[in-house]
């Protein structure tokens, strides 16, 4: 007997890890089925790419999540995302593209069912949300007073984040990227995004010459050039957004006086031959919002 064919995936989800075994084990049942509410297994795909990492997650442990993940190894020799991204986005099997640049960020529960509502309601979409820090501060300045690995451990024990992740907004602080809040504008860089696919490649993806480590200001750079798309539908989820585990990370988790943009604003002026600038912010009539306020998120508004 023919077993049927597999259908296509409407959506496919690139996260991208560096040495994240222990962020990984949350990041990954976030994206899962059994977390995410109101989508089936056949909805998405979810591919995972481990970059170059010295301690690398092991396909077993990627596959438990659920027959819709992948697991690829990616040997890119480079400390930036930016050629990962590109790599995972060229196995994606969707026509919609979400990119998880970071993949110490945990997402809410209700991220993937209003992406793929938005994706049929906007044609040209670029789906964004936003981004909060677990703990009581933006964590480069939660680590200035003892913020940990281990606290955060115990953080996340205080709460029934597996069964409502909504609870997530209870513990963690906004991100000063998404610090206009849900109806203030959008975030200055992408946690989190969605693009239909034939979209980001005709952009070019990432631009690969970002080589920093954590990718410098590749994320901004993508940003920026995606908002000069004609008619471009921009589309800010309401209620959902991402929450980052304290990892170690270049720029997330640098000390205040340590913080690498300098460097990453020298880099970005070589590739574009221009001084980075902050993003300005499209008009509040040119974006739209699409899901609903569960009470934990109402005081982010």
């Amino acid at each position: 007997m023919n077993q049927r064919a597999k259908p296509k995936p409407k959506l496919s989800v690139v996260v991208v890890f560096f040495n994240m075994r222990r962020e990984a084990q949350r990041t990954l049942y976030s994206l899962s089925s059994n977390y995410q509410r109101q989508v089936e297994v056949d909805d998405y795909q979810v591919i995972v790419i481990d970059n170059s990492s010295g301690l690398p997650l092991s396909k077993e442990t990627v596959a438990s999540f659920g027959s819709n993940f992948e697991y690829h190894y990616f040997d890119s020799g480079s400390a930036s995302p930016a050629e990962a991204v590109n790599y995972g986005a060229s196995l994606a099997l969707g026509d919609l593209l979400a990119c998880i640049v970071d993949g110490a960020r945990m997402l809410s529960p209700g991220i993937i069912k209003n992406s793929l509502l938005a994706s049929k309601a906007f044609s040209n979409p670029l789906i964004v949300s936003l981004a909060w820090h677990l703990g009581p501060k933006e964590q480069n300045l939660s680590m200035l007073e003892g913020y940990n690995q281990t606290i955060e451990d115990q953080l996340l024990e205080t709460v029934d984040w597996r069964n409502d992740g909504y609870q997530l907004f209870n513990i963690a602080a906004q991100a000063s990227s998404s610090r206009l809040g849900f109806l203030g504008g959008i975030p200055e860089e992408l946690s989190y995004f969605i693009i239909r696919k034939a979209r980001f490649f005709e952009m070019g993806g990432f631009c690969e010459e970002f080589q920093s480590p954590g990718g410098g200001l590749v994320n901004n750079d993508f940003l920026q050039r995606a908002l000069k798309i004609d008619n471009l539908d921009i589309v800010m989820l309401l209620g959902e957004g991402s929450f980052h585990q304290f990892h170690g990370g270049v720029a997330t988790n640098a000390k205040p006086e340590e913080h690498p943009f300098a460097s990453f604003a020298k880099e970005y002026k070589e590739i574009r031959g221009k001084e980075f600038e902050p993003l300005v912010q499209p008009a509040l009539t040119d974006i739209n919002c699409l899901g609903s306020m569960p009470k934990p998120a109402l005081k982010f508004i």
